[in-house]
């Protein structure tokens, strides 16, 4: 019979009360994932894991130790806490590391209300057979492209989080996935591009075919793509990678790097740092979303928080050790995983949508680059210099002329960000809603 993983963290902590431990805290996750791959009309390979993981954090005053292992039994259990104990206490003395006091920790939440697991049963190997199998079939149809890879899976994870200022409790989430990649030319002409869907309930995934088929429609899009010319162009990234524009924002945000004096962003509290019309918004607590949890990586129940609102910068994102360093409050975004102590980290996150269409935006945007995809990263962490490495299509008058690629974009994350326009097709399932986001005066090398 497998163990509850409620008893299995108030094993560990039993443990750890024993080997001397002041204070501790247990997670134990346990999850269970199938896949399906097809290539070349063949199945490629098929795989089902099952995991138990479970880590244990101990504390001597402001010394503090992390332990993780696969192996439950009680002799394991027993090592792990005498183990973290002697690491602890040669560890180096944090006085801003801790457990959250009682009066802070969630007590009460409606994991319902959230949707995070579909109830239907685990789908069979055939049934993702068939939609890697569907989406492959319907990419090949298109003219020109000649193999694809597909594939489909299935994932479930339980953890379970519990701490000796008295907080317990858990939460399961699961995932179902179509995806596939197509290929179209060949040698140095060879061009590629995928699509790919996930969803909480196995119901809310579109039709496998046109995963498939918009795989190789944006592949078949790529053929004769060339460097555009270097200049200084508008830019719009596409809803496809705009979250990652605001994933740096995000990062300069975060109270870790704020707590080192290492962000670009780190004298802006308070300033603008957005259009004045926009705000991104974090929420944990939206239903059906991939990353919502009713209680962060230590405990303190979630909410809905304004990381920016009409345009000014209003707070850190503070797990309680960063947010005692910086005499602050938490935000109840510690991130926990088995081996490593808790650091803060966001969930759900959405940006105010525009009115215009992405064919608006294009229009409005008259000659410049949209984005499809990025690669490379060369972000300098201190100043927002931005630079990395980009493909799309080279857009002149308002239309799309040609696909290009073998180009970098160019400029300052505080800069661009200010002047944004954003479109109104995010995707409300996604986790991170950002659409896709017209940036001006990039500078573009390519030609």
């Amino acid at each position: 019979m497998t163990e509850p993983l409620d008893r299995l963290t108030d094993r560990l902590l039993q443990v750890a009360r024993s080997a001397g431990a002041e204070a501790a805290d247990a997670i134990a996750v346990r999850g269970t994932s199938l896949s399906i791959d097809i290539r070349e009309r063949a199945l490629e390979q098929a795989e089902r894991a099952e995991s138990v993981e479970v880590g244990l954090r101990v504390l001597l005053g402001g010394r503090q130790a992390c332990v993780s292992a696969s192996d439950i039994s009680e002799a394991t259990l027993s090592a792990m806490a005498e183990r973290a104990v002697a690491m602890a206490r040669e560890a180096p003395d944090d006085p801003c590391a801790g457990l959250a006091d009682p009066a802070q920790i969630a007590r009460g939440w409606d994991l319902a209300a959230l949707e995070l697991v579909d109830p239907s049963d685990e789908p069979s190997p055939a049934a993702l057979e068939e939609d890697a199998r569907a989406a492959e079939a319907a990419a090949l149809e298109t003219a020109g492209i000649f193999q694809v890879e597909a594939g489909g899976a299935w994932s479930r994870r339980e953890m379970h989080l519990a701490a000796s200022n008295g907080f317990s409790g858990g939460y399961a989430r699961s995932s179902r996935s179509i995806s596939a990649v197509a290929f179209t030319g060949s040698g140095t002409q060879m061009e590629r591009d995928w699509a790919a869907e996930t969803r909480i309930f196995g119901a809310d995934l579109p039709a496998a075919a046109e995963v498939g088929r918009l795989a190789a429609e944006r592949a078949m899009a790529r053929v004769g793509s060339r460097k555009p010319p270097t200049g200084s162009f508008p830019v719009l990234y596409d809803e496809r990678i705009a979250a990652s524009l605001m994933s740096h924002l995000l990062s300069a945000v975060n109270g870790a790097t704020i707590a080192r004096g290492g962000s670009w962003l780190r004298d802006a509290l308070g300033q603008q740092v957005l259009p004045a019309h926009l705000s991104f918004i974090e929420d944990p607590l939206r239903p059906r979303t991939g990353s919502s949890r009713p209680f962060d990586g230590e405990g303190l129940p979630t909410r809905r928080r304004a990381i920016v609102e009409n345009g000014i910068l209003t707070g850190w994102t503070l797990d309680l050790a960063t947010a005692r360093k910086l005499k602050m409050a938490s935000t109840a975004n510690a991130a926990r995983s088995t081996s490593q102590p808790p650091s803060p980290s966001v969930s759900n996150t959405e940006l105010t949508p525009g009115t215009a269409t992405r064919a608006e935006l294009l229009a409005e945007m008259g000659t410049g680059l949209l984005v499809t995809s990025l690669m490379g990263s060369s972000i300098n962490g201190n100043t927002g210099d931005y630079s990395r490495g980009a493909s799309g299509f080279w857009v002149e008058r308002g239309e799309i002329v040609g696909p290009v690629n073998e180009c970098t974009i160019a400029g300052n994350l505080r800069d661009m960000l200010r002047t944004i326009v954003p479109a109104n097709d995010a995707r409300p399932h996604l986790s991170s809603r950002v659409p896709s986001l017209l940036v001006e005066g990039l500078t573009i090398a390519g030609a």
